[in-house]
């Protein structure tokens, strides 16, 4: 059907308006258009309605004749089982779909099928819920006007022959495509009465005669007709062996005659003999629709393998059921390893969550709509029964349904997850952890309404536990009493922050830090911005508070080195912000930290690497920078006796710019002139080391050669003594 690849939906329009019968007016098939063109695709729509609408109308009728059984016995006098059987004619094109459920008055022939949308079942059911029997469980879908349409997408004329207990006559309606009317007739032919129920006839278009091939009719029906109420039957080939005998060829018989004494035998051959026969083809019973009391692992373990051809069985799987204002049935699963030969974290093509209607498979394409895209690897299956059979992907976006089924979903899976992270079997969080943590991460960044349900379920490397992950509970519950904030440290690996000096007061007063080492990680916490009322606080960013202020220690440290701080801002000048006293320092003498709302040096490393950056807030962003220094370090000790005495020195001076260009690196940052860095390092080598394990002579011989090489005569001097004698 090339036709129905267009993606014009006005082109789709006028395609239907031609292949659709006009039956009443021009208003009933433009409502019948509107009702179609919303589809994903009209080749989708085709399949879905093909076999999805037209066998789970037709078990509609099953279910609507076992309704009214109980009430009224008669109308199953007829000894047939409940079932529907599709047999098809690949030769001529022609799919013959019969169930054995109410059947069809001429009256009924005429009001469904002569009227487009309109459905007798729709009518029962809404006199079943007007009814005292309103509380009680059904099945039916109610749509049989709009599905029974959907087989002109595929033929040129569709026969329906119907025979109602009702009724002691069987008539046949007869539709064409491209007519404006239709036909109904007694049936007189004796070898096509049916005792009771429905039979469609679908003489399919040439294009489409595909169709009617025994094994995509099986391959169709296991797809999206799988879990329909009732047994659907296909007529397919078989074939069984045996052993045949065979003729003996005339010379070896003649050689066998002279041959008294050779044993005869007879001859065979095996041969396959083939004959056609009904297959059952689908599964009565969903195991979404079994109470979950009476399903066991590994029932469940083996529906998820079958269905998502899966090796390994899942981490974890939830099977609930919402009723309320939304009704919906699911299974979901958390599966052991991410899907294989994906690289980005986010597959936004994945089908991993398959939507029925009312047992009917619609598509497996909805889960970016059912699902945020963070929550991508969750699996499963979800049955709605308030969703139209027409679902499309635009209808999906716009309903109401949709979003409250979302959050429900949502809710179960987070349910799944945290009841890995408390499992007494902590290999199973871990494992889950390693393949899908960076998508929960993602969630901190996109969802902030579940941010109190993904913030529990992540896990950071600390200061106290470098070789464990822990979570932010046992952060909190490690905290000292006086601590306020939860403290991180964003770095590319466990080993740099561990062992950058931002650390060193926070390690000699025992307060543990998170080692956010992962890319995405700091992004995360700063969308997260709190914890159980603990904001996070990055330890590299200026003004930080270790809730052990001595105001009058400040006040005289700034006295004391105020100068000196100035005097290194004049020097540095443009490279810094300011400088500081720091709070954080130990044993480091200095440290460059950044602003409070600018990039951190890990987040500026990120920044560079990418592929397409924005260079003017790259530079607007890493502007300021804090240089702090630690009174009590010699270097600065000694930086602060020359700013008192010789701030000119060439030495001070130059200690300031190594200083400076050291800190960049033990902070975290990349020098903008790493060779210039080296340079420097080696003169401060070079004076250090000079002589330190060189001769006496070898010290004494010049460091530089003289620029002119030319060779003097030595004058020879005779001794003189004193006196004037020799």
């Amino acid at each position: 059907m090339a036709c129905f690849w267009a993606t014009d939906m006005s082109q789709l329009q006028r395609h239907l308006m031609l292949r659709i019968p006009q039956l009443r007016n021009m208003s009933i098939k433009q409502r019948l258009v509107a009702s179609w063109t919303s589809s994903l695709t009209a080749y989708t729509a085709t399949k879905r309605c093909f076999f999805g609408n037209l066998s789970a109308m037709q078990a509609d009728a099953l279910d609507k004749l076992r309704f009214l059984g109980v009430t009224q016995p008669e109308l199953m006098k007829e000894a047939c089982d409940l079932d529907i059987r599709i047999q098809s004619d690949k030769d001529n094109g022609i799919i013959t779909i019969t169930d054995t459920g109410i059947g069809m008055t001429r009256q009924e022939l005429v009001d469904c099928l002569g009227t487009i949308a309109q459905s007798g079942t729709a009518k029962f059911l809404k006199a079943l819920k007007d009814s005292k029997d309103a509380g009680s469980d059904n099945n039916l879908i109610g749509q049989f006007g709009v599905g029974f349409y959907s087989a002109f997408l595929v033929s040129d004329r569709v026969a329906v022959s119907s025979k109602s207990p009702k009724s002691d006559k069987q008539y046949v309606w007869e539709g064409e495509a491209n007519a404006s009317s239709y036909t109904i007739r007694e049936e007189t032919d004796p070898e096509k009465l049916i005792p009771r129920g429905t039979r469609l006839t679908l003489y399919l278009k040439r294009d489409d005669k595909g169709f009617a091939h025994p094994e995509r009719v099986q391959k169709l029906v296991k797809n999206y007709s799988q879990f329909v109420s009732f047994p659907i039957y296909t007529w397919q080939e078989k074939g069984f062996t045996k052993e045949v005998e065979i003729d003996e060829d005339p010379a070896e018989a003649k050689k066998d005659e002279q041959d008294e004494k050779a044993e005869k035998k007879k001859k065979t051959k095996t041969v396959v003999e083939k004959y056609w026969d009904w297959e059952l083809t689908n599964e009565t019973q969903p195991i979404w629709l079994r109470n979950p009391k009476e399903v066991t692992t590994e029932e469940y373990n083996e529906f998820y393998k079958k269905t998502f051809n899966e090796y390994l069985e899942p981490l974890a799987s939830s099977h609930f059921t919402t009723e309320g204002e939304v009704e919906f049935r699911s299974i979901l699963y958390v599966p052991a390893v991410p899907p294989m030969g994906k690289d980005d974290i986010v597959n936004p093509k994945t089908k991993n969550i398959r939507l029925y209607v009312k047992r009917v498979f619609i598509s497996d394409d909805f889960d970016g709509e059912l699902f945020p895209r963070y929550l991508s690897f969750i699996k499963g299956v979800v049955d709605s029964n308030d969703l139209p059979l027409n679902v499309s992907r635009e209808i999906l976006q716009e309903s109401r349904i949709v979003r409250i089924m979302r959050k429900r979903l949502v809710r179960k899976a987070f349910d799944m997850i945290l009841g890995i992270s408390m499992s007494e079997n902590k290999d199973d969080y871990e494992k889950f952890w390693e393949n899908f943590g960076k998508h929960l991460k993602l969630g901190c960044i996109e969802d902030r309404e579940n941010h109190k349900r993904i913030a529990p379920l992540l896990r950071f490397f600390s200061s106290q536990s470098e070789e464990d992950m822990i979570s932010l509970d046992e952060y909190v519950e490690n905290m000292k009493a006086e601590q306020k904030d939860i403290y991180y440290i964003a770095a590319d690996s466990v080993t740099s922050a561990k062992n950058t000096p931002f650390l060193e007061r926070l390690l000699e007063k025992d307060l543990e830090v998170l080692f956010l080492v992962d890319p995405i990680d700091e992004v995360a916490i700063q969308n997260l911005k709190s914890y159980k009322e603990k904001n996070f606080v990055d330890i590299s960013k200026e003004d930080l508070d270790l809730g052990d202020k001595n105001e009058e220690k400040e006040k005289e440290m700034k006295q004391e080195f105020g100068q000196t701080c100035d005097w290194i801002k004049k020097r540095l000048g443009d490279k810094v912000a300011s400088v500081q006293i720091s709070n954080r320092l130990s044993t480091s003498p200095c440290v460059l930290v950044s602003g409070r709302f600018g990039w951190s040096a890990n987040m500026e490393r990120l920044m560079k690497a990418q592929t397409v950056g924005d260079t003017s807030s790259l530079e607007y962003m890493r502007g300021r920078r804090v240089f702090e220094i630690n009174p009590e370090h010699p270097i600065i000790k000694n930086l602060n006796a020359a700013c008192q005495s010789s701030q000119d020195d060439d030495d001070a001076l130059r200690a300031i710019d190594l200083l400076y260009d050291t800190a960049l690196v033990s902070s975290g940052f990349t020098p903008e002139n790493p060779a210039q860095l080296g340079g420097k390092i080696y003169e401060m080598m070079g004076m250090a080391l000079s002589g330190k394990w060189s001769t006496p002579a070898e010290v004494q011989q010049p460091v530089f050669q003289p620029n002119n090489p030319e060779t003097l005569e030595a004058e020879v001097v005779e001794p003189v003594s004193a006196g004037g004698q020799k």
